[in-house]
């Protein structure tokens, strides 16, 4: 075991851990983003029951006071003549009296409503004041809300609902920088025009260096080979950083690193969760190699999204009645449909509700569908309204009939139902051959195993008495439900002969020894008896008394004087012969392990994933009342939700004519990528945004709702939104834009001025600086020694519980009582990128669950970046931390004889920079210090190992340092 390593002399110089930004503060770009359309109430300065009171009774009231026809007291609060009309107890507000209004009072008291959660002062303040000023509406209430759809103007103008409309940029004169001013691109000038406000301006450029490796990390989540950045630094082009962007967007790691992304946002696992079973899901990987190969190709975002939510319609009416052939580009779409697949999926499980669980994934993959592609929270209208968006449960059940036809409760199918093969007509035609081989094979082991049936019949009524030796050998060939009653009776007497079968076989072949005795036993018994019978007719056949004292039978003249008996008893001999020397258990193994062999030589079966439709299956869908599968409601038809429409109706037929499906996935992946939609290329630009910046324009990119984030810049949220679809979707065009803005190449330098404006650097007057995700930590250690194997594609790498219960790499073993060998095998492929581990939702790989891993239960739409001493001392004492330390300290080892050269080298790996003077020095100092302690530890060590362990103690600290795990 390698000795403990005391950090502490180093870290004090290169910390393990540095805290991240604290909490967002607002700006004046929030308010601006949710502007409405004032009524006349509202611009009198009124408070109106739409803006400022409904919202507040919906998220306390409306579930027990309307929604649903729930109406307790006889009291429903939808509306503000029904408030004055009241319930039981009498009217619910007095327009203009406020302390006469009940409603008011049992607010106030705390009485209303039930439980702990209770309204807030400024809530209270709201109604008080509304009331005051005669409770007064905006505009004309609806007559009725039977719809159960009813959305007020407000909630209709609220930003995210809004179409997109490109506005116009900025004007805000040149940036001053090196080598002269320069006209802002577009996105330098939305954040140039916000800066301005406050007086702020854009920070210098960041130096080539960083520049290099914060680009590498962005597109390739790896750090850039030392090579790579010298010759960009060294690089005169004018096109220098430009051309870099393009290298780095046209390697496969691209594909790798923003395939990473998108899959947290889908969910992506390869086990099914939902129980502690937590299954594995078997080719699964085939949508995560999708996702990589669509954005390393550049698929144009609309089709990629399309594919997912309907690739299977795409692809054809022959998908659906299954005689389509699988081209690559159908398996692509097909692969697509994983997305559908990748919620928690318990419903092959036992000891479960069934119905229960197929919900629970309906629901959860309404969920990642909801997050992923719209930025809302649908979810919570799954058992009542939105409580703060306009999304009725109805709306909620709409979306969900979109699904329906595939998702069908009533007729679910469990994920093994749920795939296709992907084997070929040649294929198929190999695997039959090969199985022609194999099934030859068997047929001789089984021919075989009959004749050990038999020898070993033979063997066991060698040693029975002769008298019911034939009456058993006929019993046991009998048919078993044809014997009699004595038959059976004479073979339960004798278990030896009865139990003779296939299954029990190795058994008497464990025993062989033991029935080999019993057979020479008889046999020496039958031969002494036949010698005493032979003699004693010898003696009576002569006369002459001197002539039989003279001949004598022996077991050597027994053939002399009883052929019949002698060979009967050699008979038994060669029998105990056979049966000591033949191992029907073996031999039989090993024609098992023949036949398999040959099986194995055809092609393997591959399944893909994916969610079809039956043909001509069109399920109803039931709203359930108060979430309970249980209890339908009225039948709903698809739809997008209401609140959408407004701008851009949606088409999605009950069943498209034209398909064999229903054609409602297809209807609503057009919708969505229409151009019109207001939502779904906002939120994949404000996900692309987080991504280069650290966090979005709108701080929560699964939440664009009420209950979100406001958006800082929304004019530049939109004018990147509309530049999307007017590049047609062209994601990688996109990156090029934001990368070469002055916006993202500025340093991350803080100073006082910025701190007291922009603590948070809301406003982008600099880089923030960001730590890595948990993969890439990983990678980049594996990156700087060497031992990064870039292999794409495959089944995923394995993990499994070691002996102390951490989760590490490898294939399980356990033992009988399903406890972990300890036996550690190097797993194929250990080494490969991170995107590439097996994500089993039970089984997080320790060494990225402690940098915050993406929880995806059901999906992660933003990952959480904590600031633990967990991490600190994993980087400390993880031992696989430990290894790359060592690999990274052998790889330095083999390149250079000189210690401040190794130090030199595996710094410059480590941080894509030179190392300074006075940061040499204390290396050398810490590692000679090192070098020392492990001496006086042990003597023994031969020099060449203390010198490697001493480097690799330094290697390990740079591992721990910020300057390794942050990119600035």
């Amino acid at each position: 075991m390698h000795p403990t390593r005391p950090l502490a002399l180093l870290l004090g110089a290169l910390a393990a851990v540095s805290p991240l930004a604290s909490a967002s503060t607002a700006t004046a770009a929030e308010a601006k983003a949710a502007e409405a359309t004032a009524s006349p109430a509202q611009a009198a300065g009124l408070r109106t029951f739409e803006r400022d009171v409904r919202p507040i009774l919906k998220t306390h009231c409306f579930h027990c006071h309307g929604e649903s026809g729930v109406t307790e007291g006889a009291l429903d609060v939808r509306l503000r003549r029904w408030l004055i009309r009241g319930g039981d107890s009498g009217e619910a507000i007095l327009p203009g009296d406020a302390d006469g209004s009940l409603l008011l009072e049992r607010i106030e008291s705390g009485e209303m409503p039930p439980g702990e959660t209770k309204l807030s002062d400024e809530e209270i303040t709201s109604i008080r004041d509304w009331i005051t000023q005669g409770a007064t509406t905006a505009r004309e209430e609806p007559e009725s809300l039977d719809g159960g759809d009813y959305i007020t103007e407000e909630e209709r103008n609220f930003w995210a609902f809004q179409p997109i409309r490109r506005p116009a940029v900025p004007e805000v004169g040149e940036i001053p920088q090196v080598g002269g001013p320069a006209i802002p691109q577009p996105i330098d000038a939305f954040i140039l025009e916000r800066l301005h406000r406050d007086g702020l301006a854009l920070s210098e450029p960041a130096d080539r260096r960083t520049l290099i490796r914060r680009a590498t990390f962005d597109l390739w989540g790896l750090p850039p080979e030392p090579e790579m950045v010298e010759a960009f630094v060294h690089d005169e082009h004018p096109r220098a950083y430009e051309n870099l962007i393009d290298r780095l967007l046209a390697s496969p790691r691209y594909g790798e690193r923003w395939g990473r992304h998108w899959l947290d946002v889908a969910g992506y696992a390869d086990s099914d969760g939902y129980t502690n079973e937590d299954v594995e899901r078997e080719f699964a990987y085939f949508y995560r190699d999708y996702v990589i190969d669509s954005f390393n190709s550049n698929k144009p975002l609309d089709q990629f999204i399309r594919e997912q939510l309907a690739g299977d319609e795409m692809a054809g009416d022959e998908i659906a009645s299954g005689d389509a052939e699988l081209t690559p580009e159908r398996i692509a779409q097909l692969a697509a449909t994983g997305f559908l697949r990748m919620a928690p999926d318990g419903t092959a499980s036992g000891g479960i509700d069934r119905d229960l669980a197929i919900n629970e994934t309906i629901a959860d993959t309404l969920e990642i569908v909801s997050t992923s592609l719209l930025g809302l929270t649908v979810g919570c209208a799954r058992c009542h309204d939105h409580r703060y968006d306009p999304i009725s449960q109805a709306d909620y059940f709409r979306l969900r009939a979109i699904f329906e036809p595939a998702l069908d409760w009533k007729q679910w199918k469990q994920p093994r139902q749920r795939r296709i093969s992907l084997y070929t007509a040649e294929d198929r035609r190999e695997r039959a051959a090969v199985e022609a081989r194999a099934q030859e094979a068997q047929e001789a082991r089984t021919r075989r195993q009959q004749e050990h049936i038999d020898r070993t019949l033979e063997e066991e009524l060698l040693v029975v008495p002769d008298e019911v030796r034939d009456a058993l050998r006929v019993a046991y060939k009998t048919e078993k439900s044809k014997r009699s009653e004595v038959q059976v009776a004479l073979l339960e007497e004798y278990p030896s002969v009865g139990n003779i079968s296939p299954g029990s076989l190795y058994l008497y072949a464990q025993q062989r020894a033991r029935r080999a005795g019993d057979i020479e036993k008889a046999a020496a018994e039958r031969e002494a008896k036949y010698i005493a019978a032979a003699q004693q007719k010898l003696q009576a056949d002569q006369s002459d008394q001197s002539a039989q004292a003279e001949q004598l039978v022996t077991a050597e003249t027994l053939a002399e004087f009883d052929p019949e008996g002698f060979a009967e008893v050699q008979r038994y001999r060669e029998a105990a012969r056979i049966c000591r020397e033949q191992n029907a258990q073996a031999e039989l193994a090993e024609m098992q392990e023949a036949v398999a062999a040959i099986r194995s030589t055809a092609p393997e079966e591959r399944f893909v994933r994916v969610l079809t439709e039956p043909t001509n299956h069109t399920p109803p869908t039931h709203l359930f009342i108060r979430g309970d599968h249980n209890q339908l409601g009225p039948q709903l038809e698809p739809n997008e939700l209401t609140v959408l429409t407004t701008f851009t109706p949606a088409s999605i037929p009950v069943d498209d004519p034209e398909l064999s499906t229903t054609g409602r996935r297809l209807a609503y992946a057009r919708h969505l990528t229409s151009g019109e939609h207001p939502l779904l290329s906002r939120v994949l630009m404000n996900r692309v945004w987080m991504h280069h910046f650290g966090r979005g324009i709108v701080d929560t990119p699964g939440d664009f709702g009420r209950l979100g984030s406001a958006p800082t810049h929304p004019e530049l949220l939109d004018w990147l939104a509309d530049e999307l679809m007017r590049s047609g979707w062209d994601l990688k065009r996109m990156h090029r834009l934001l990368m070469l803005s002055q916006t993202y190449r500025q340093s991350s330098a803080r100073s006082e001025t910025l701190d007291s404006v922009d603590p948070d650097n809301r406003l982008y007057a600099r880089m923030s600086v960001r730590r890595l995700e948990s993969e890439a930590i990983r990678d980049a250690m594996l990156a700087v020694n060497h031992s990064l194997l870039n292999q794409l594609h495959g089944p995923p790498v394995p993990v499994k519980e070691d002996a102390v219960g951490q989760i590490v790499i490898g294939k399980e073993m356990l033992d009988g009582e399903r406890k972990p060998t300890g036996e550690e095998l190097n797993s194929p492929g250990s080494s490969r990128r991170s995107v590439y581990i097996q994500v089993r939702r039970s089984r997080p790989l320790a060494v990225l669950e402690t940098f915050d891993i993406a929880t995806v239960s059901p999906n992660c739409t933003s990952r959480s970046y904590s600031n633990v001493s967990m991490q600190a001392l994993l980087m400390m004492n993880s031992q696989f931390v430990i290894d790359q330390a060592d690999r990274l300290a052998e790889r330095m080892i083999a390149t250079s004889d000189e210690l401040p050269e190794q130090l030199s080298r595996a710094w410059q790996r480590c941080f894509g920079r030179p190392i300074e003077e006075p940061v040499l020095a204390e290396l050398v100092q810490f590692v000679e210090k090192q070098a020392a302690t492990f001496q006086s530890r042990d003597p023994k060590l031969a020099p060449e190992t203390i010198d490697r362990m001493a480097l690799a103690t330094a290697c390990q600290a740079m591992f721990s340092s910020n300057q390794f795990i942050y990119i600035d």
